[in-house]
């Protein structure tokens, strides 16, 4: 191959390598604006207002709600002693006033405090040495001088050292105290209580939500008619906000994917 044609070879490769770091620009590019697109746009639209307060819609009728299945016991049929007005099944004589169908309001006392510290360490420590041979082999001492210095004297010696020691250490600490007024959106066949409950405050320019879900069983709920979020099953609890400070403490669209797609 003459020096022409190599250049030429060359000068394509370089060529197909700029065209494929072009490619794969042009493609993260096009990820980076589908993803951030739509909201971008909401967000450039949205530019000097006040962050827009969510309608209050029934739950049950947004697109991802999924009714709660949990595994039920057989239903037991209500039936009233003779001359007694006490059903059974029923919790109190008098009217409760605690929630306990669907459409009625419980507050939630949501209280928060877990701790958690752990300190392990793991220390690991061997050492071996294997020494193995003939004092004679293929009798060398018959032999000769120049026999013994070419035949070994000992077959295998090995020296082998390993030390290891890990540490880890975990501190955790977590609080929330509120409360938050949740509605009923579901009543299981065992008589315990689907709730769910959104608050939204709007200060300045910037949102803070509050989302609670779970099951409730009615037992739990107090005479205030209130309950803590200790005796929710399958709680989800959710703090946070968006906004314009929440928008400053996020990484840029750009910076998360390179994140994600960098293996170092």
């Amino acid at each position: 191959m003459s020096r022409s044609q190599r250049r030429a070879g060359q000068h394509n490769a370089a060529k197909h390598g700029v065209g494929n770091r072009i490619a794969l620009t042009g493609t993260l590019l096009t990820l980076v604006s589908a993803v951030g697109g739509c909201s971008s746009i909401d967000r450039l639209s949205q530019i000097g207002e006040t962050p827009k307060l969510t309608s209050i819609d029934n739950p049950t009728a947004q697109p991802g709600y999924k009714p709660v299945q949990m595994p039920m016991p057989k239903p037991e049929t209500v039936s009233y002693n003779p001359n007694s007005l006490w059903r059974n099944g029923s919790r109190a004589f008098f009217k409760d006033q605690r929630a306990h169908q669907i459409g009625d309001i419980l507050t939630v006392t949501v209280n928060i405090t877990d701790q958690a510290n752990f300190a392990n360490e793991t220390q690991r420590s061997r050492q071996n040495t294997e020494d193995s041979g003939i004092t004679n082999f293929l009798g060398a001492q018959t032999l000769g001088a120049q026999a013994q210095k070419i035949l070994p004297g000992r077959l295998l010696t090995t020296d082998s050292t390993s030390s290891s020691d890990g540490k880890g250490t975990v501190q955790r600490q977590e609080s929330l105290q509120t409360n938050i007024a949740a509605v009923v959106t579901q009543l299981l066949p065992n008589g315990n209580l689907v709730v769910e409950g959104k608050q939204e405050v709007r200060v300045n320019f910037e949102m803070r939500e509050l989302i609670v879900a779970g099951i409730v069983r009615p037992e739990d709920i107090q005479s205030d008619n209130t309950i803590d979020s200790s005796k929710i099953a399958e709680a989800r609890i959710s703090y946070g906000g968006r906004g314009q400070l929440t928008d400053v403490q996020q990484q840029r669209y750009g910076q998360q994917v390179m994140d994600v797609l960098l293996p170092f």
